[in-house]
């Protein structure tokens, strides 16, 4: 019996999402067979500890049925069902909606087999995509979310229960992985007594905010010229965020190392991790600073409310001054005490806990 991991693509873009399902995956029942299939690409670098990996390295327009390719669509799903059966599988843990159209059409001819559909962000739905899901046997078909508040908007849409599976760490074992202070600001090329260093973490991409961050991060050089801002990723906004730090004369001041594939034990390199999205479906940065005692200021998104409650730091979407003035209050206030208030709140041991759970019971069906 496996269980089969589909996901639309890999390599950096994807990394976050990879990483969920690998935590919810871990939960599997000890031999279970795991396989991963990558429907568009060959890139492996985010499916480590998922089983094998199957590339079928197809385009999006043939996954997406566009112009003559559609014809293929017949061809391409006797494909899957003939390599589900091969690979007799059980569970297809599907990454979002996308794969869910490609997949559901499938799996409705293998009764004996169940999908589970992992909601990862804010996804807007079409009529089509509701009805596919309302149509499936719900049996067969269970609909997750990596937060109550993504969980809340999806069964709003498609008026169907939809599990949420918040996704947490293991804290011990994300604990282990962390280096030290000072290994960290080596390998990050920063002094050890370098003032205050404020990282983030994600995609270059508008929708993370890092534009809105860099401005209001240069009016704050005014009071405390010696602060230092590392963001850790990779993207399209590359250019874009490169030009505004050199037009705001931030050389230095502002680091974009690109995408590392250790970010993860970095986190101690930093005194605050900034996370300045304009949406989110979990945000799972806020738990990994958490874990390793660094203490966030985020957006006032409900995702992060939800998980940080009256702990939270909160600034408005995309308000530059505000960011100004919440920056700014990190040097008035104890790093170590918002830290440990933000600890308590998540409850990293507890969350683990009943994430384990919830993934066991969703796994197995039981």
């Amino acid at each position: 019996m496996s269980i089969i991991n589909v996901m639309w693509s890999g390599g950096s873009p994807y990394a976050s999402v990879h990483k969920v399902h690998q935590q919810i995956l871990s939960q599997a029942a000890p031999g279970a067979c795991i396989k991963t299939w990558l429907l568009q690409d060959k890139a492996t670098a985010c499916l480590r500890d998922v089983g094998e990996v199957r590339a079928w390295q197809l385009s999006s327009k043939v996954l997406k049925g566009r112009g003559i390719r559609a014809l293929s669509g017949f061809w391409l799903r006797r494909g899957f069902h003939k390599a589900l059966l091969a690979d007799d599988a059980r569970v297809v843990l599907i990454d979002g909606v996308g794969v869910a159209r490609v997949l559901l059409p499938v799996l409705r001819t293998l009764p004996h087999v169940r999908a589970v559909v992992m909601f990862h962000g804010a996804t807007r739905l079409n009529d089509k995509e509701i009805n596919l899901l309302r149509d499936f046997p719900p049996e067969q078909l269970t609909l997750c979310a990596v937060s109550q508040t993504l969980a809340a908007s999806i069964e709003a849409d498609t008026r169907l229960p939809v599990v949420t599976l918040r996704c947490a760490l293991d804290p011990q074992a994300f604990q282990s992985q962390l280096l030290s202070r000072e290994q960290a600001r080596e390998q990050l090329g920063i002094a050890l007594d370098q003032a205050q260093v404020f990282g983030a973490v994600g995609r270059l991409v508008a929708g993370k905010g890092f534009d809105c961050l860099i401005r209001a991060f240069a009016r704050t050089l005014q009071q405390a010229p010696d602060r230092l801002l590392v963001i850790v990723g990779e993207g399209p906004a590359r250019a874009e965020l490169e030009a505004r730090i050199q037009s705001l004369g931030l050389q230095g001041k502002v680091l974009l190392p690109g995408h590392l594939i250790g970010v993860a034990s970095l986190y101690r390199a930093f005194d605050w991790v900034l996370i300045p999205s304009q949406e989110e479906g979990l945000g799972l940065i806020v738990q990994e600073a958490v874990i390793a005692h660094v203490p966030v200021l985020v957006s006032d998104l409900p995702v992060f409310e939800e998980q940080l409650g009256e702990s939270g730091r909160y600034v408005p979407v995309d308000d530059e001054a505000a960011w100004v003035q919440a920056i700014e209050a990190t040097a008035v206030v104890s790093a170590r005490d918002v830290a440990a208030r933000q600890y308590a709140a998540i409850a990293p041991e507890q969350a683990w806990q009943h994430f384990s759970h919830a993934c066991s019971v969703v796994l197995s069906g039981r």
